[in-house]
């Protein structure tokens, strides 16, 4: 079928998120903060507790502000490290932990873990190091990484997927922030560490070198290695005193050095893939209120007197209603931000049938209703609602409660019976509604069987059209549009995991949180709507995406079948493959070892077998990552086997083993979610689950597909455009050759391999095609002569060679990349041929790499960002011809650029002649759009 790249996505419409916290500075800091408090108020002799009220105050802060799917706090064990044998005098001028701050620290451990954090203090390791090996794992893994400490060692650690906080001083030490801080980028920080040397741990550095100097020497040589080699030149008191210190800056450096490839299997038994770290649903209150009780801390024992609620369900709600997709780790605290006041609010609370009718008449008359619902689950499929609010003009809204149940709740409407009632209203299509992501609450009132029509607006995807580049939750689009802050879920409900369910939040409270949120959306709306009316290419996109959003409900609602049963045998097959490989691993390796352990797989392959080095970590160890072992797979066994391991068991926990979990027990089927408003091309990503991510280059992961099954008399379909980012790069660039080629129906690789390497079409070796293959994705991407020759196997010259006569070839295309690079560079954006703009926040950067990825993007999003909007309008012309036909066809995934279908069998015919001609027909490029279809027993044999 279609040769397209995909845009990786993840299980959450946005990477994992690792969260570390640097518990041996957060007790100091704890320490220091608070008052001197005793377990016995006023007494000196009972135990003293600051430091435990402190720890559990940033804590609960902290998982409040940054979302996060695995958590740790890391101290430093007692005893010796490597460290010390290098430099005996290592910390030797530190003074001893205050006797107050040691007694607290076994119940500052206790705490931790109660408050659902994984305690780490590796014996022999420092916790700088633990906080760097699992830094590097989770980056190898996707997972990106937020360290929250003071301590500025860590920054050597950042890079785009590593971040620290500083959450004491409000300072965010990303890259950039790094460089601002210091003077030299995080890969510098272990140089510039070395020059100026570390008071606090003894390190010495080089006499007479303080920051600025230091900022300054590597500026100009480029790194502490060539400084050390040109010592020589450098003039004045400067350089005899670094001259001095040349035999000490080696040894200096190694103990500055944040290690990244610590054995930490034995203490963490779900390495390498994270899974001891995972944040886990619910907390021991029990223990945790004892413990409380225990110190003294009367005011957080009465918090937990209400249920649990897990602090991630709480965070993925808050994304969808009220904070979005987001742009960073920290989310304001509603106790230290003053809420804006907005006079002459109206908001009612209906009790009574009276009430109801009032309001009903209002809604009724009302050209445009912003509607809200407040729910009892996060899982769209299986939530009810506890409450409805309304909003008919700015300030004026009502709440209406109707299954709030605590002790002294009150008398509210009977739900079924009001839902009943509201049902002609929600079902008609003539009354417009108003939401913020309007497609959870469509599938809450399905869940109550009511079919919400009439949707007009949806702010979410206003703010998603208009600023892709922003969060688009409901809070940030009222402080950022209006002025307006308001009310915190954690406000009403409780904070960090500790938070009641909705139906247990005071009615009084639960109406002004309602009210308010239906009340910004209606405002939020107003401010919105007009920006949009104005630019009729953003119009046409924001009608495509609302239009998008009803499909998509479709979809996710109608679900795919799965056979479990052979899910099963997959995993158990899966299994017994990854214990061979293991033997076979053992075997070349000469010694059993652990596949998951960077640090034994360097030891084995570079220490051992004396395999090549390909690339050395920051702290210069041989990196094991998944470049290098592709790269010596090419002529070493063992690797092979690690990499063949590593996706196996990737395969069998994301799909395999996971897939039958996320059944339905309503429907029998599994429903993706498909987060809309996420990446800045305009793509969809699916996830819980992932479907977007099986792997299909290998036949395990193309076994997986065939456990997509259909109803018994039904089949299969998959349809997707063949060569679609090459054929909009043809229309963009209007280059004669590639026109050509995909108007006379021509392979276009063939054609490609025909241009650059000068033979005839009829010619062309399979391997040519191969290199031409590469070369067209490649350019679409932005791949260098450098990338290309790594990708190919080729020299670098070769490689410069074929890019050159390539664009040769191509002129279009060559001039489309110069001419859009200067647009991109002028505007701040680019668009997609249908207007989508796709915003380039670094395409002016002073930072050289940031700029040259800005520039990339600048080519490639208009090509991705088009191929979205096709697809979109695919699904909204079938879905629409599917209704009106009264087709009993469901589409039941969006896959990329793949439609997938479960089709009557008495359809199939007529699915197999106007798909096709759908897709095919719904924008009219410079060259012909190409859909194909396939059908077959399950999606792997409609392929």
């Amino acid at each position: 079928m279609t040769e397209t790249s995909h845009e990786p996505q993840t299980d959450t419409g946005g990477p994992k998120v690792l969260l570390l916290v640097d518990g041996s500075s957060y007790l100091y800091r704890a320490f220091h903060a608070m008052p001197d408090l005793r377990a016995v108020p006023g007494d000196p002799a009972s135990p003293a507790t600051g430091a435990i009220r402190g720890m559990i105050n940033m804590l609960q802060k902290l998982r409040r502000d940054v979302r996060a799917d695995y958590v740790a706090c890391v101290f430093d064990a007692p005893g010796k490290t490597f460290r010390d044998d290098i430099y005996p005098e290592y910390k030797a001028t530190r003074s001893p932990m205050p006797p107050d701050l040691r007694t607290q620290i076994d119940a500052i451990h206790e705490v931790v873990r109660l408050l659902g954090w994984k305690v780490l203090n590796v014996p022999g390791v420092e916790a700088d190091d633990v906080i760097g090996t699992l830094a590097c794992m989770a980056t190898e893994r996707g997972i990106e990484t937020v360290i929250s400490s003071g301590d500025k060692d860590l920054s050597q650690l950042v890079n785009e997927h590593v971040t620290v906080i500083d959450t004491m001083n409000d300072r965010k030490r990303d890259v950039a922030g790094v460089e601002a801080e210091f003077g030299v980028p995080p890969r510098l920080m272990v140089d510039y560490q070395a020059l100026v040397g570390d008071a606090v741990d003894n390190v010495p550095g080089v006499d007479k070198v303080g920051p600025k100097t230091a900022v300054k020497l590597l500026q100009e040589y480029g790194s502490l290695d060539a400084l050390i080699e040109r010592a020589a030149e450098v003039k004045g008191a400067v350089g005899e005193h670094l001259r001095r210190a040349l035999d000490w800056l080696p040894r200096g450096r190694e103990l500055l050095t944040i290690r990244k490839d610590c054995e930490l299997a034995d203490h963490i038994p779900g390495l390498p893939e994270l899974e001891d770290l995972k944040v886990v649903d619910g907390q021991d209150t029990e223990a945790l209120k004892a413990f409380y009780e225990r110190y003294g801390f009367k005011g957080l024992a009465k918090q937990l007197e209400v249920h649990d609620v897990p602090p991630e369900l709480i965070e993925e709600h808050r994304r969808q209603k009220k904070v979005g997709t987001g742009d960073g780790p920290g989310f304001q605290d509603p106790d230290l931000t003053s809420r804006s006041q907005v006079t002459n609010l109206q908001y009612d609370t209906i009790f009574t049938w009276a009430q109801f009718d009032e309001w009903l008449a209002k809604i009724e008359a009302a050209e445009l209703v912003a509607l809200d619902t407040e729910t009892s689950s996060l899982d769209e499929m299986q939530a009810e609602i506890i409450g409805l609010s309304f909003s008919v003009q700015p300030g004026v809204a009502a709440y209406l409660p109707l299954a709030h149940s605590y002790g002294d709740a009150p008398d509210q409407l009977p739900r079924e019976e009001a839902l009943a009632r509201l049902k002609p209203w929600l079902e008609n299509p003539d009354r417009a509604k108003l939401g913020q992501h309007v497609k959870y609450d469509r599938h809450v009132f399905a869940n109550h069987g009511i079919e919400v029509r009439g949707y007009a607006h949806d702010t979410m995807l206003q703010s998603y059209v208009l600023e892709v580049h922003k969060p688009h939750g409901l809070a940030s689009l009222a402080e950022r549009h209006l002025g307006r802050t308001g009310i915190d879920y954690e406000h009403i409900a409780g904070k960090g995991a500790h938070q009641i369910p909705f139906a247990q939040v005071p009615v009084d409270k639960a109406a002004e949180y309602s009210c308010e949120d239906s009340d910004q959306t209606l405002d939020v709306h107003l401010a919105l709507w007009p920006k949009l009316q104005a630019d009729g290419k953003l119009r046409f996109i924001y009608d495509l995406e609302m239009k998008s959003s009803e499909t998509l409900y479709r979809v996710e609602r109608n679900g795919v079948l799965i056979d479990s049963a052979m899910l099963a045998r997959q995993s158990a097959e899966l299994g017994q493959r990854m214990m061979q490989l293991e033997r076979e691993a053992h075997d070349l390796a000469g010694q059993p070892f652990n596949l998951g352990s960077p640090k034994q797989i360097g030891e084995i392959l570079f220490t051992k077998l004396g395999l090549p080095v390909v690339k050395k970590t920051a702290s210069g160890v041989p990196s094991t990552d998944e470049e290098v072992l592709e790269k010596l797979a090419e002529d070493y066994p063992l690797p092979a086997k690690l990499l063949e391991h590593r996706g196996l068991s990737k395969l069998k926990g994301t799909y395999t083993d996971k897939l039958p979990q996320m059944i339905h027990p309503r429907t029998g089927r599994v429903h993706t979610h498909y987060a809309q408003a996420v990446a800045v091309t305009g793509r969809l990503s699916s996830n819980d689950p992932n479907l977007q991510n099986i792997p299909v280059k290998t036949p395990e992961g193309r076994r997986v597909r065939e456990a997509f099954i259909a109803a018994p008399g039904h089949l299969i379909a998959s349809a997707d455009y063949s060569q679609i980012e090459l054929r909009i790069m043809a229309h963009l660039s209007e280059d004669e050759a590639l026109l050509r080629a995909f108007r006379e129906g021509m392979d276009v690789h063939r054609a490609t391999a025909s241009e650059v390497f000068g033979v005839a079409p009829d010619q062309v070796t399979s391997e040519q095609r191969r290199y031409a293959k590469v070369i067209n994705f490649g350019l679409i991407y932005g791949m260098s002569a450098f990338g290309l020759a790594r990708n190919l196997g080729i020299e670098g010259a070769a490689a410069k060679n074929y890019i050159q006569r390539y664009f040769e070839r191509y002129p279009g295309v060559k001039q489309y990349m110069d001419e859009t690079r200067l647009s991109a560079k002028s505007r701040g954006y680019v668009e997609t041929v249908f207007g989508r703009r796709l915003y380039l926040p670094e395409i002016n950067s002073p930072n050289g790499p940031r700029r040259g990825g800005a520039e990339r993007a600048a080519i490639n999003a208009p090509m991705q960002g088009t191929a979205a909007d096709l697809i979109k309008l695919s699904m909204v012309a079938v879905q629409d011809v599917l209704d009106a036909q009264q087709r009993r066809t469901k589409m039941i995934m969006q896959v990329h650029d793949e439609l997938v279908f479960e089709v009557p069998e008495d359809e199939v015919d007529w699915i197999r002649a106007e798909i096709p001609r759908l897709m095919a027909g719904v924008a009219q490029l410079r060259v012909p759009l190409l859909a194909e279809i396939g059908v077959g027993a399950n999606w792997e044999k409609a392929h």
